[in-house]
């Protein structure tokens, strides 16, 4: 039978903080999610901690060169976000891959950080966009940035007493992101790979610089693919850059096995979407 943990529904972020501060809580928003660990696929939590009421949660704002968007940020609220579509429309576009209408109009963009899911469409973007997460609690709030914040597989840098509050993203002049993600259909798909790619100052003519390089769903976190950066780093993206950019991830990754796909897979196509995402960036 599916278990039906107490649900504790703050008024108040503060309130919220000080029921963290009391014992272990599963904080749910949209609670996409919860469902699988209620009806025994996973660990049921003791106490849940619905933050959907929080107000204080909410939004996207411009503060100087950064996009701040609050936890309670649905992929929704992204993709009809006039300031996401402007300054991060990468962000919008890994939006409207995840799930049907009624995932996006609950889904948060917290929720997929904090759940912390390999195949979480949006991490690589975040990781590629330097993005950093504050975190806060009645202690007070702190910044992690997204390079720290997944240490291991369904783990994050969140400690016990905190929540994510809001994700700031830097936008960078001349900065560029590129997404792609590659799954059994074209829609309503768990990802079998994504990749963001970044890099700043790039044309058909000039080195890019700056570069990131960010994957997901094939090792245990989101990771960088820092070998495959230094390559690309300082040349145009040409075919023979992207001939060498490939070749180079290829050998750097290791993939993970599951249900879904085999490591080889994941491998080639990875290789082979980094390939056309250099291409197309610089117009062959």
């Amino acid at each position: 039978m599916p278990v039906e943990p107490p649900v504790i529904s703050p008024r108040a972020l503060a309130e919220a903080y000080a029921v963290l501060a009391y014992g272990p809580a599963r904080p749910i928003a949209g609670g996409t999610d919860l469902m699988v660990a209620l009806t025994g696929e996973g660990e049921p939590p003791d106490r849940i901690l619905d933050l959907w009421g929080l107000d204080e949660l909410r939004g996207v704002a411009l503060e100087g060169d950064t996009i701040s968007l609050g936890a309670l940020t649905t992929y929704t609220d992204i993709r009809r976000s006039a300031l996401c579509r402007e300054h991060l429309p990468v962000l919008v576009d890994a939006a409207a891959t995840i799930g049907a209408a009624q995932i996006q109009n609950r889904g948060t963009l917290g929720g997929n950080i904090a759940n912390a899911s390999p195949a979480g469409d949006t991490l690589p973007v975040l990781l590629a966009a330097d993005a950093t997460f504050v975190l806060g609690s009645a202690r007070g709030e702190r910044t992690v940035p997204a390079t720290e914040f997944w240490p291991a597989y369904r783990r994050t840098a969140i400690a016990p007493d905190e929540l994510l509050v809001r994700i700031r993203i830097p936008l960078l002049a001349g900065r560029e992101l590129r997404f792609r993600k590659v799954g059994t259909r074209r829609a309503q798909s768990i990802s079998k790979v994504v990749v963001a790619l970044g890099w700043r100052d790039g044309s058909a003519e000039q080195a890019w610089t700056d570069v990131r390089l960010a994957l997901g769903s094939v090792a245990a976190t989101p990771i960088r693919a820092t070998a495959t950066e230094a390559v690309i780093d300082g040349r145009p993206p040409t075919p023979e850059t992207a001939d060498l950019a490939a070749k180079t991830l290829a050998a750097e990754l290791h993939p993970i096995d599951d249900v879904r796909s085999t490591a080889e897979y994941r491998r080639i196509v990875a290789a082979r979407v980094v390939h056309r995402l250099i291409r197309e960036a610089g117009g062959w």
